[in-house]
Parts: structure tokens; sequence; C-alpha cells
């Protein structure tokens, strides 16, 4: 262990920054800030991390950007650097940064009780379950809170085997779950999985947005005397670059699965909470599955929390036998972050949300794709539904290099994690019409510049 006097004294120093505001911390230090960061991800976090950050650039005098406030539809950097939010955390921010209304829960809800005592009965569970079972389709009821999409997908996939008895799972090419285990088992993208093989074995990859594809795959494994659990899809894939499926196919998907008595899950932690102009995707073809993941904006944009939902008739009685048996997460389900998902559902509610996403989605693409049109040696396709935008390039190398030239001009954007050929653009509901009019404005500037790049 390092020196005690020297860490307490090194933590004060940090301590004092957070409670210090920001235009109050002396400019040599917040150059210092910057080249700690750079050395503390190095050595201490991972030096890849930095690979893959715009903010990382020579064209900076401290060498990286700081983000250090947020507030409605924009970030800032610990200089002043102000950005209008187009990635939106991969869909957490739906509501804005630091919302109003919803800090104001959380702050309330801090000022009585943070975390439970693991044995006392929650109530703010309860409420928060019921509300999640108020806004979902169809019978959805049972509710499980988790910590992250990963676990909230694991939990999914659990409850599937227990519910039905199958043991085989059908996923898609290119659909992302998250990285634990049993999640990434899911995943159709080698790039996740190599590492790690072999994972769960019993994982069949169809075609996204080919029902049929579906149906092969479960009626073979029958054949053979396999037994299926689940099928997992996202409604939108998006970590594949927000591939919207044809219209009809969740609904078929649905059909396939009741055909064939398998449980159908669909993952909707990145296209729920109104993000895709409805409150779930799945709803937009009228479809119920028997098993919903959802998370991301389910926070409020405040705090995390994930979770599962399920028809009754899932909820089987080895459950309520040993209510642990599908798992114990420490802070699943704890009073805070079930006061944000309270504030966060009533504000969705209230102000509208799903059509706001609507609106101003169709808005926003309308933009995208006069771009594509004006730039088509750049622009490979414009998709997406509601907030959930994607622009494809031709190739990576155009797509990094307009998310680096809008972040120049102040625009946040990046592509799928370690892949630029597709950038993602979910700003936040509460952005306005004029910052999407600039944020079509500097796209435009940075596509003009790229276009030169490529050029030579």
């Amino acid at each position: 262990m390092a020196d005690k006097a020297k860490v307490i004294k090194d933590l004060d120093r940090v301590i004092g920054l957070i409670k210090t505001d920001t235009k109050d911390i002396p400019a040599e230090e917040k150059k210092q800030m910057a080249k700690e960061t750079l050395e503390y991800f190095d050595h201490y976090v991972s030096p890849g991390w930095l690979k893959y950050r715009k903010s990382v650039s020579s064209d900076s005098d401290d060498g990286a950007v700081l983000e250090w406030h947020d507030e409605g539809a924009y970030c800032y950097g610990l200089n002043g650097e102000k950005f209008i939010d187009c990635l939106g955390g991969f869909g957490i921010y739906t509501c804005g940064h630091r919302n109003p209304e919803i800090l104001d829960v959380v702050k309330a809800q801090l000022d009585h009780q943070a975390l439970h005592s693991q044995e006392l009965l929650d109530p703010l569970r309860g409420y928060l379950a019921k509300a999640v079972a108020d806004i979902t389709p169809g019978d959805l009821q049972q509710c499980f809170f988790t910590n992250g999409g990963a676990e909230a997908v694991e939990m999914a996939l659990k409850l599937a085997r227990i519910a039905t008895g199958g043991r085989w799972y059908i996923s898609t090419v290119g659909a992302f779950h998250g990285k634990s285990m049993g999640a990434v088992s899911m995943g159709g993208k080698g790039t996740y999985r190599t590492p790690y093989a072999p994972m769960v074995q019993q994982v069949q990859h169809v075609e996204y947005g080919n029902a049929e594809d579906v149906r092969k795959a479960i009626r073979n494994l029958q054949t053979v005397g396999e037994s299926v659990a689940a099928v997992i899809l996202e409604p939108i894939q998006g970590e594949a670059g927000v591939i919207v499926p044809p219209k009809g196919y969740l609904k078929e998907v649905r059909e396939i699965c009741d055909e064939y008595g398998v449980a159908l899950i669909f993952d909707e932690i990145q296209t729920g909470m109104g993000r895709t102009g409805t409150m779930w995707r799945c709803e937009a073809e009228g479809v119920t599955p028997d098993i919903m993941t959802f998370g991301k904006a389910f926070g409020g944009g405040i705090v995390p929390i994930t979770g599962i939902i399920c028809k009754p008739s899932m909820w089987t009685e080895q459950l309520v036998d040993n209510p642990w048996l599908l798992g114990s997460p420490t802070f699943g389900g704890n009073p805070l972050c079930c006061a944000a998902a309270l504030a966060t559902i009533r504000y969705m509610l209230e102000n509208d949300i799903p059509g706001v996403c609507k609106k101003k989605g169709e808005f926003l693409k309308s933009g995208l794709q006069s771009l594509a049109e004006k730039y088509p040696e750049v622009i490979q396709e414009v998709r997406g539904t509601g907030l959930m935008l994607a622009v494809e390039f031709h190739t990576c190398d155009m797509g990094y290099d307009v998310a680096k030239g809008l972040f120049a001009r102040g625009v946040m954007t990046a592509g799928t994690l370690v892949n630029a050929k597709t950038i993602r653009f979910e700003p936040t509901a509460v952005i306005s019409e004029q910052d999407m009019k600039d944020v079509i404005s500097r796209m435009d500037e940075a596509l003009a510049e790229t276009k030169k790049h490529f050029e030579k």
C-alpha cells in the first residue's frame, strides 16, 4: 500500500475539486487535471480507452477535453467547451442531462435514504414495479430490477430456461446484448465473442430481419431432440448500426414462438422508454414479448437502473419458492434508483416524450437525409426512427473523420463502440429545433471537409 498520508492528501485534493465551482478552479489546476487524467487512464484504467476518444487530441492545448458539467441538451468540458450532445450516452439521456424534475426527486430520496437494508421491505421497489407494468404492453407484469443492461439480459436468459425448460437460444447476427458471459454468447459480432470462446454453447444465430430463419432454427433443433428456451431480439439493432427490421418481422417471430412453445425476449434497453417514438419499440407493431429488458434512459440519466418484466406465466412456482433463484444483485432495485425511475416515468408521461422523440426525430432525420443527397461520395445511408438515428459512411475512416469534424465544431457523436463506419445520432428529447439546425449546419461543414480529405 502507498503511504497512507499521501493517499489521504491526494483524495482531499480531488474531493476539494468536486466541491469547487468550476469557474473557481485555477487554470493551472485544470491543466494539471488534464495531464493526470491522461496519465492515470493510461496507467490505471486502460491505454486502449484513450485510443477511441476524439477528445484526446493534440489540437487541445491540454491534450484532452475533460467532461465536468452537463445540463439539458449539452455536455461541457472543464475549460468551458460546449457540445450539443447527439450521442445521448447511447440512449441514456432521453430526458436530458440532469433533468431538474428527476434530480429533485433523487435529492429528496437521498436526504432520507440511499440504499436498502436487504431485509426490510423497500416500498419504492413495489411502486416502481407497478408503474412499469402500467406502461408496458399487454399482460407484462412481474418485474426484477438490476444494475446494468448485461445483467438484465442475464436474468432474462435464466428466466426463459426456468419458465420453459428449454436449453437452446436463438439470437441474431449483428446482435448486441452486453458483455457478460451469457449476454456476449447471444451477441452476433465476432469482435466481442472470439476472445471468450467457448461460451454458452446452446446458441444459434440467424439472419436479423428474416423470420423464416427463426422458424427453421427452432424446427431443426426440435427435430434432432433439442429444446429451445427463447428467441432474443433487439426490436431495432443498436450496436450493429441502428438496423431497423422489415415491418411485420416482430409479429412473425411472435407467431413462430407461440407455434413452437418458445419464449420471446425483446431487448428494449436501447429502444425503450420513448426514444423510438413509442414508449416501447414493440408497441409500434402491436407485439408483446414474454420477457422484456429495459434500462439506459430508465434511470433518467441520473443513476443506473435496469431490469426485466415478464408475463405472469413466466414467473413459475420455482421462483415463488425461492425469490433469489434468478439473482440477488446487492444494489438491484435500491431506493435511490427506484426514486429516479419513478420520476422519469412521470416526466415522460407528463411531457409525452415518445411523441416528442417522434416529431423531433423526423425533423433531424430529414436534415440528415438532405446531407446524404448532397454528399453521396461520403454518406451511404441514413436510417432509424424517432431519436434513434444513424448515418452510415462508405468507410470507417470517413465516419471517424466526420465525427472528429463534428467534435471540433461542438457536436458530440460516436460510432458503434470501436467502429466509426456508422455514426449514431441519439440526442436528448429536450434538444431544441435551433440546436438540430445547428447540428445539420455543422455537419454540412464537416462533410465538406471530409470530402476534400478523401479526394486527395
